[in-house]
């Protein structure tokens, strides 16, 4: 069964809202997001991710990471988008159902970006396998937060990997559970 795993931008002082604005990918950096995005072969995003993330693929010629991105079939819960190019899809509405039915199918794990209003019912119907928090070494005091307006007092983690960059950055990586579970 595929996995669902998420990774998200995050500063030192917990922000994630508008990455782009803060966040210094070096060589180093750029070179393990491209190794890591070989992991998977679909995107699950929200709709805000979907706006955010995918509105400058269009320039993405050059860029193999964005070339990869921009490749990859992707499925986004909203019912608001107009017309999708032909590699959106969108999961309907039921999503918890519908990314149920895509971990089911074969392949390798599904990527999803950031944290959102999606990972609610992610937590909520136990679909988020793993937790990767790439932390940057900056601290730019005000935007969104990690878990924003998310209920996690049921969140369970347990650290599965740490990996450290020349640059001062960490990828923590956990897997997802419950309080009441136990981690075998």
């Amino acid at each position: 069964m595929r996995k669902l795993i998420e990774y998200t931008l995050i500063t030192l002082d917990g922000v994630i809202g508008e990455p782009k604005r803060w966040s210094n990918f070096d060589e180093e950096s750029a070179t393990l997001a491209r190794k890591r995005l070989d992991d998977f072969d679909a995107y699950v995003m929200g709709r805000v991710a979907y706006e955010y993330v995918f509105s400058g693929l269009s320039e993405s010629e050059g860029n193999p990471y964005l070339e990869r991105l921009n490749a990859m079939p992707k499925y986004v819960a909203s019912q608001s988008l107009a017309a999708l190019p032909p590699n959106v899809t969108r999961l309907g509405p039921d999503v918890a159902d519908a990314i149920r039915r895509l971990k089911e199918q074969p392949g390798k794990d599904l990527i999803k970006y950031g944290t959102s209003s999606l990972d609610a019912l992610l937590l909520e119907e136990r679909l988020l396998d793993e937790l990767h928090l790439w932390y940057l070494p900056v601290v730019v005091g005000a935007g969104q937060r990690l878990f924003e307006g998310v209920d996690t007092s049921s969140l369970k983690l347990r650290m599965i990997d740490e990996h450290r960059l020349s640059n001062g950055s960490v990828v923590l990586s956990y897997t997802v559970g419950r309080r009441s579970e136990n981690f075998g």
